[in-house]
This record gives C-alpha cells, structure tokens and sequence, in this order.
C-alpha cells in the first residue's frame, strides 16, 4: 500500500468518481490512476469502486470506509511534514491562501501586508476560484487556508471562523433611473437588465431567494465571478450590476452610482475556512488572527481542536 495510491482514491471520490479529472488535479496520467487503484484493490483483495465496464458508477461500502480512512491518513501524513518543518524553523516556509478575486483585491491586500512584515521569509501563493473550487483546494491539501463567503455547502471536513459581514449593493452608471427613485426596490430593479454573480458565488443566493421570495422574474443579462468584471459591464450601459458594497473602490468607481441593498438582500459572511484536525504551522495561525483580531491565536486552536472531534461542518460563533 503506497500513499500515492491513497491519494488517488480519494482525489477521484472527490472529483465525482471522473478519473480524467482527477488526473488532471494531480497532474499525471489517467491510466496510471486506474493501474494504481486495481492493485491496491488486489492488494487488499476488496473492492473499492463500482464498476460498469471500465467506468467507475459507484463506491462500495467497504470502500467508503476505506477513503475516509485514506483521507485521515493523508491529513496526519501532512501533520507530520508540517511538525518537522516547524520544528526546523517556523519562520521559513509557505502560505497558501485559496480566496475569491473579490476578497484578494478588496479585503486580503491591508492583512497581507501585515503578514508579510512580520513573517518575511514565508512565500505567499494566492490560488483564486470560486467557493467550490475553494473548499477543494483544501480538501486537496492545495490551501492551507481559505476566505470566502460562508457557505452551506460547505464539506464537513472544513472549519469555519466568521470574521465580517458584508451586503450587497446596486451600481449604474451616473443618471440611471434607478438613482431617481427614493428608495431601492425589488420591483424596481426587476424592470432592468441584470449584471452580478455567477451561481458559484455564495453572494448570487440571496440574490435569487429576495427575488423569489418577493414572486418577481429577473432578467440576469451577464454573470462572472469577478466584480471588476461586473462593474466594467455597468460602466459600458448593459445593466445594473448587483455586486458586494465592498468592492467599490472610491476613487476608481466614482463614475458608479451606488445604491446600498442591505434592505433587499440577506447579509453574507465572510469566513475564513481550515481543514478539519490538520495541523497548522505558527504563522498560519498568525495570518487567521489577522483578519479576525477578535480571536487570539489560543483561542483559534482552542476553536479547531473543539472542531476537529466533530463531525459537522458548523460555523463557530465569533465572539
């Protein structure tokens, strides 16, 4: 039994059971994933996957439960890089951070730079996506950490610390209509063309629940995971965008009307993710307290150990 051949059971478990995928995520060859699988099925003279012909349709009890062990196993084989290399120096090393466009340009640049002062010979690498293509970067090991928008789909092996909430905000271009009206309505903005969050988004569901909770159609023009995105739309005339009040920047968007939407749309929080019961590396700890000042670093390893003999992907309160 080899590590690699861990690695490959749980990377296509968690790509859906398409080994194309999962090769693609882990760089190597579609067929050697198959090889490897088969014989540490042989090996353990057990079936892992399902199988109709050669495509994988299923995963088998026995399987299951071996995945989640290969997923543990994993985690702790992490731990123990993690541990050496603290121990070497825990003021060396690198800081993966997998977070939106949104959160890297508007939230990430005053903690990073903070960070970056006080730990300067740790490596940042910033890996942008949206929030599913977060969460699996940290099931993956890609990320150490992640910030995005809470989320209930958020897989039971993460953690989640809250640190802010932020609102959703309407932006047209100077003498639209809309910047006419005393006050900012659904039904208004039911009358115009669309432009906002793509349904990978977390932001985009409370979007369509005030809308439909509200028995109103929308016309949704243009999506993109982006805000600079939306707002380059805006700018050209082609519709209202509906983007987090966070990412108007003053000074680059003084050409945008902004009208707040806190009465519209439902808050979202924005989190900073963990994987469950792995061990993080000191200054890790030092980048979470950074963007939530509220918690100490005892108190955040105190929160992830309480979290780590749990099974349920809760949101910890933040007191």
């Amino acid at each position: 039994m080899k590590l690699q051949q861990l690695r490959y059971i749980c990377e296509v478990a968690r790509r859906g059971l398409n080994v194309t995928t999962a090769a693609e995520r882990l760089f190597t060859a579609q067929s050697g994933i198959s090889t490897q699988i088969r014989l540490l099925e042989e090996e353990l003279n057990t079936q892992i996957f399902e199988r109709h012909g050669k495509r994988l349709t299923g995963i088998t009890p026995a399987g299951q439960a071996i995945i989640t062990m290969a997923e543990r196993i994993l985690t702790e084989t992490e731990n123990i890089r993690q541990v050496a290399q603290q121990e070497n120096d825990d003021t060396k090393g690198t800081l993966s951070i997998a977070t939106t466009h949104t959160q890297a340009y508007h939230a990430l640049p005053e903690v990073i730079a903070k960070f970056t002062a006080q730990f300067p010979d740790v490596k940042l690498r910033i890996h942008q996506g949206d929030t599913q293509q977060i969460y699996d970067m940290l099931l993956s090991r890609t990320a150490d950490v992640a910030v995005t928008t809470a989320s209930k789909s958020m897989p039971k092996e993460l953690v989640m610390l809250p640190y802010r909430e932020w609102h959703l905000a309407a932006i047209t271009p100077p003498g639209h209509p809309l910047t006419k009206e005393p006050e900012l309505t659904l039904e208004a903005l039911a009358k115009y063309p669309l432009i906002t969050y793509d349904h990978e988004v977390a932001g985009r569901t409370a979007i369509n629940q005030a809308f439909t909770d509200a028995g109103l159609l929308t016309n949704i023009a243009l999506t993109a995971l982006d805000s600079d995105i939306i707002k380059k739309y805006v700018k050209l005339g082609l519709g209202v965008g509906l983007i987090a009040e966070t990412a108007v920047v003053p000074g680059e968007d003084d050409d945008l009307c902004v009208l707040p939407g806190a009465h519209l749309f439902r808050p979202s929080t924005s989190c900073v993710c963990v994987h469950r019961g792995r061990h993080l590396r000191n200054y890790v700890y030092a980048f979470i307290t950074q963007i939530t000042p509220q918690l100490t670093e005892d108190a955040v390893e105190g929160i992830l150990r309480w979290e780590s003999t749990k099974g349920e992907n809760q949101m910890v309160p933040n007191s």
